[in-house]
């Protein structure tokens, strides 16, 4: 059984009540630690509202056109409850998802990155070596114009020292923490909830419809009966062994990754592998 949605000529499966049930129930989970985000950074309901308005119709449109089918105003109206006149309007309008802050937090990772894996910027240890400011090799204005793409040293710099990942003394350049997260500038934090967020629930998604060799690798581990004196110790040796393990896949995609000047023969694709801890009292556990 299913619903025709004659303009597409594609059957959508109606959704019965457990499975309704159960969906808005994990919604609701995701929507609440959502909220909470959003309230305390001051959005008010009218503009999550909208925003989750324009997400449905650009879904609608993106959904049809993956079918193979041509997209029509009235057929996404159809398919996502609300008028020709809304998706005509949010079709229409333009938002700003500020993706200048979303290449600066990508091209940060990828400095750190190239700084780990890339031999030229190692001492004889094979450790992130100290970097002169300036030079046509082997200093920080190098390595940040081989993996930064066009922004500046100087800006790059600021960026790391403001998450307290770089160390400068006397002229040269240390890194002293590997992972990058943002510490100074709120819209840098902010992004991660846009980018790693929507990453997580875009592979949930795809696995509730891939067949099983084609799913991607989503899984944790969780106990709900450890003793808050046991988590300090668990907390430092998730983070140590997340690092490095992060690192590991770091550097084997460093090693695979295409030269920009092969680019144009290449089908590229955007990987990435997220690792999380969250610590809830028990009473708060998101079940």
């Amino acid at each position: 059984m299913g619903l025709t949605l004659l303009n597409f000529g594609i059957k959508f499966p109606k959704m019965d009540m457990s499975l309704h049930q159960v969906l808005s129930s994990a919604v609701l989970r995701i929507l609440r630690p959502l909220a909470r985000v959003l309230l305390a950074h001051g959005m008010a309901y009218g503009a999550f509202a909208e925003l989750a308005r324009r997400a449905f119709a650009d879904e609608g449109f993106l959904l049809v056109k993956r079918g193979g089918k041509r997209a029509t105003v009235s057929g996404v109206s159809a398919l996502t409850g609300m008028t020709r006149k809304e998706i005509s309007r949010l079709r229409e309008s333009d938002v700003d998802m500020n993706v200048a802050t979303g290449q600066r937090y990508n091209r940060a990772i990828r400095v750190i990155s190239g700084w780990l894996c890339d031999a030229e910027f190692l001492d004889e240890a094979g450790r992130p070596a100290t970097l002169t400011m300036d030079g046509p090799t082997a200093s920080f204005a190098a390595l940040v114009r081989r993996y930064s793409g066009d922004i500046p040293s100087a800006a790059m710099l600021d960026t790391l020292a403001a998450s307290n990942n770089v160390l400068v003394e006397a002229g040269c350049v240390t890194l002293v923490e590997r992972a990058y997260i943002p510490m100074a500038t709120p819209t840098d934090k902010i992004n991660i909830l846009g980018t790693d967020v929507a990453e997580l629930v875009y592979a949930i998604g795809h696995n509730l419809e891939a067949e099983p060799e084609a799913r991607f690798f989503q899984r944790k581990v969780s106990n709900t009966s450890v003793s808050a004196a046991a988590t300090a110790q668990f907390r430092a040796l998730s983070n140590r062994k997340s690092q490095e393990l992060l690192e590991e896949y770091n550097a084997w995609l460093t090693q695979n990754q295409v030269d920009d000047d092969q680019e144009e023969s290449e089908t590229l694709r955007y990987v990435a592998v997220g690792i999380y801890y969250i610590e809830l009292p028990e009473q708060e556990h998101l079940l």
